[in-house]
C-alpha cells in the first residue's frame, strides 16, 4: 500500500442550477469541446499557407458544420453506448435510452456519428470530405480533453487499484486507491494528440488530404489502448479477449485505418494549386 494517498477532490457534478434545469460540468464538457472545435477550426480553415491552395471548407460554413458534428457525437456516441457497452441493460429498458444526463457515452461510437455527419455536410457544400475531415481531426481532441476532465469529476471512468503516490480512492469505486486514469486520458489522447496535430498542420499536413485524419485516428487509438492497461474495465463487461478491453478492441480497427489514411496520403502527390 502507498504511503502518500492523494485526497479526491470532490466537486459537485452540477455547476449550477437554473430553476430546476442542473447544468452539469459534463453537458459543459460537451458545448466547451465543441465551440472551442469550432473555434480553432476557423482559425485553421482561414490560414492559406496551410492548405497550400487545396479546396476546403469556407469559414462561414462551419457554423453549419457545428450543427453537423454536434448531432453526430451525442447520437452515435450514446448508440455506441448502448451496442457495445450495455446492450441487455437498454434491451431491458429501453426507456433509459435516450437518457444521456445519466451518463454512458461511447467515444468510437460518437466518432462514426461525426464521421457520418462530416460526409453529410461535404456533400452539401460541395467540399472534399477529406479536408472537412482533416479540419475536424485537427480539433477533435479539445472535446476529448474536456470530456475525461469531467469523467474525473463525475467521477466515473475511474482506473485500476494502484500503489503509485498519486493514487485516490474514488467515491463509489470502493476501499482502495486506485489510477486516476481520466487525467490519463484527458493527457494523452487530449492534450498531447492535440499538440502533435498543430504541429502537423503547420508543417504542411493539411497538404496531403487524410494526413491529419490518419494521424489523429491512430495517435488516439495507441493512446486510448496505453490508458486501458490502467483504466478499470466497464463493470458490465470486465475483461474480454486475453485479458483486452472493450476500448482497447474497439481502437485496433481504428489504428489500422488511420494508419490506411496515412499511407493513401502520403502517396498522393502534393500540388499547388494557384
Amino acid at each position: 500500500m502507498p504511503t502518500f494517498i492523494l485526497t479526491y477532490p470532490v466537486i459537485d457534478p452540477v455547476l449550477i442550477e437554473i430553476g430546476p434545469l442542473p447544468i452539469r460540468w459534463y453537458a459543459l464538457a460537451y458545448i466547451a469541446g465543441l465551440v472551442l472545435g469550432w473555434w480553432l477550426a476557423r482559425r485553421i480553415v482561414a490560414q492559406d499557407v496551410f492548405w497550400g491552395g487545396r479546396p476546403r471548407p469556407s469559414v462561414m460554413s462551419l457554423d453549419d458544420l457545428l450543427v453537423y458534428a454536434a448531432l453526430g457525437v451525442v447520437l452515435g456516441g450514446r448508440i455506441g453506448y448502448v451496442l457495445f457497452y450495455n446492450l441487455d441493460f437498454f434491451l431491458a429498458h429501453p426507456a433509459e435510452i435516450p437518457a444521456v444526463w445519466k451518463g454512458g457515452m461511447s467515444f468510437h461510437g460518437g466518432l462514426a456519428g461525426a464521421s457520418l455527419g462530416i460526409w453529410l455536410f461535404a456533400r452539401r457544400h460541395k467540399v472534399p470530405v477529406l479536408s472537412v475531415a482533416d479540419v475536424c481531426s485537427a480539433v477533435t481532441p479539445i472535446g476529448i480533453l474536456l470530456g475525461r476532465i469531467a469523467n474525473f469529476i463525475k467521477p466515473e471512468l475511474w482506473g485500476r487499484p494502484s500503489d503509485v503516490p498519486w493514487a485516490m480512492v474514488f467515491p463509489d469505486a470502493g476501499p482502495f486507491p486506485r489510477h486516476p486514469s481520466q487525467l490519463y486520458e484527458a493527457a494523452l489522447e487530449g492534450l498531447v494528440l492535440l499538440l502533435v496535430l498543430q504541429i502537423a498542420v503547420r508543417m504542411g499536413a493539411l497538404r496531403r488530404p487524410g494526413l491529419t485524419t490518419g494521424l489523429f485516428a491512430t495517435g488516439y487509438g495507441i493512446a486510448r489502448i496505453i490508458c486501458e492497461f490502467y483504466r478499470e474495465p466497464d463493470p458490465q463487461l470486465g475483461f474480454l479477449f486475453g485479458g483486452a478491453t472493450m476500448g482497447m478492441l474497439l481502437s485496433v480497427p481504428l489504428i489500422l485505418a488511420g494508419l490506411a489514411f496515412i499511407f493513401y496520403a502520403r502517396r498522393r502527390r502534393t500540388e499547388q494549386i494557384a
